[in-house]
């Protein structure tokens, strides 16, 4: 078979980009061994959504008495319903992108894809047979998976990475998470929300260590306050499972600690999957475990593209759907712009959420910028008062010079869905005071990002 585009992975990088080469009318395949959607909607960005919900149901209904409602008898979590309603979610997901595979004409080869040699991809079945396909541009879309550290090595059962969390037959009484990103945090939350006692290790001296300052110890306060058990500045040095319990030697600024704990988590980052892909056999020239592109993902071999978690750039979902669409839009011969990896948002599902883009603070200054900055605290918000979500804030970051949109950084209840207001801003080049003059709708919680900008310039009304 021959083809115009072959796009190897099929997770949001691969089969957005297959949808978009087949709308600009070239003849597509995605090649998948695993389930369409990738990690993402399989085993990553959507079930985890689905776990953190149940969270949150179980949370209102503990607390139900907050807002007025009597429940006879205590809420209880059936764990394994939990995970089941998770994989169904997952599964409807998968399901959903079949069907865009059918709507769109691409035709989905099932197996392991391999760049065999110029224009040609070979796939290998899990029976081992292989069937070669010829295709004029190859998209590798072939994602991560999680990070192993030599001394924290993964055994699928006590020692797990985040695949493994997901689906545990059984919910553990105790869980040390090593490492605070998006991925650490959301399952620290998740756990010790339905009861389990959990403990956070963090190499770095803070949590969610990319985000703001002002966020991440903030965030640290509302989780400890909520039970768990954080230790930043820390190192796990090793790992005995021998015994019933993990026992974790930590070593920290005063010295070194054995922890114990039934599942231990690492959540230390993700490795790329570029191991038997053909990417050696044919040239094609990779740099501390990532491929080498333009900006447009073109490699350094005629006909040959990369993208998603295995180029450079965000590990994230939007990143790699963004950069499959530039890529197939070059080419089909279109003039799309290159991407802005200054204003990707980034957003962490815990309760309260985190979301940010653009600029920190600290980022800002270093960067040798004059700034202008607001913050806004959902304390002094009328619908978080009224929806009983009165942690966290919104901090916006300005160019005093030109009132350029530098960085925004949200903590608190739906905030993942308030940044893309600021994104789009950023994109359009709004100012400061534009944002300010903005009408926004009263009582909601995006009103805290005008606020908070109208606070940078001495305006606001609500502090």
């Amino acid at each position: 078979m021959d083809y115009d585009v072959i796009v190897i992975g099929s997770g949001p990088g691969g089969y957005v980009a297959a949808i978009r080469a087949s709308q600009l009318g070239l003849k597509t395949a995605i090649v998948e061994k695993e389930s369409l959607g990738g990690i993402c909607l399989n085993w990553g960005c959507i079930p985890t959504k689905a776990l953190l919900k149940s969270a949150q149901v179980f949370e209102y209904l503990n607390h139900s008495a907050d807002y007025g409602i009597k429940i006879n008898g205590a809420g209880e979590v059936d764990f394994a319903a939990v995970v089941k309603r998770s994989r169904n979610v997952a599964d409807g997901m998968s399901k959903g992108v079949q069907f865009l595979m059918k709507k769109n004409k691409i035709d989905v080869l099932v197996g392991f894809g391999k760049l065999k040699s110029k224009g040609v991809v070979e796939v290998k079945a899990a029976d081992g047979t292989a069937k070669t396909y010829n295709g004029k541009h190859i998209i590798l879309a072939t994602g991560g998976r999680s990070r192993e550290l030599p001394n924290l090595k993964q055994d699928g059962k006590k020692v797990i990475g985040y695949r493994q969390a997901m689906v545990l037959p059984q919910q553990p009484k105790s869980m040390i998470v090593v490492g605070s990103g998006a991925i650490g945090i959301e399952f620290a939350y998740f756990y010790n929300s339905i009861g389990t006692k959990v403990t956070v290790v963090e190499y770095l001296d803070n949590i969610v260590p990319l985000e703001d300052e002002d966020v991440s110890k903030s965030l640290a306060r509302i989780l400890k306050k909520q039970g768990i058990n954080i230790m930043t500045g820390s190192n796990v040095e090793s790992v005995d499972t021998s015994g019933e319990l993990c026992k974790v030697s930590v070593k920290t600024a005063t010295g070194t600690e054995t922890l114990e704990a039934e599942i231990v988590l690492s959540a230390v980052g993700i490795a790329t999957n570029l191991e038997g892909i053909g990417l050696e056999e044919n040239g094609v020239k990779t740099d501390r475990g990532k491929v080498l592109v333009d900006d447009f993902y073109r490699t350094n071999v005629e006909g040959v593209y990369a993208i998603g978690d295995i180029v450079k750039g965000q590990a994230l979902a939007h990143v790699a759907s963004a950069e499959g669409i530039i890529c197939v839009e070059k080419i089909a011969g279109q003039n799309p712009h290159p991407l802005d990896y200054n204003n990707i948002p980034g957003c962490t599902y815990c309760s309260p959420e985190v979301a940010s883009v653009g600029y920190t603070e600290k980022a800002a200054k270093e960067a040798g910028y004059e700034i202008k900055v607001g913050k806004f605290p959902f304390s002094a918000s009328g619908k978080a008062s009224a929806a009983g979500a009165k942690d966290g804030f919104v901090k916006v970051i300005f160019d005093a010079k030109y009132g350029e949109f530098l960085g925004a950084h949200m903590l608190g209840y739906n905030v993942t869905e308030m940044i893309a207001e600021v994104v789009t801003a950023r994109k359009l080049e709004a100012t400061g005071h534009e944002i300010i003059k903005s009408v926004h709708p009263h009582p909601t919680m995006s009103e805290a990002v005008m606020e908070a900008a109208a606070e940078a310039y001495g305006e606001c009304i609500h502090l």
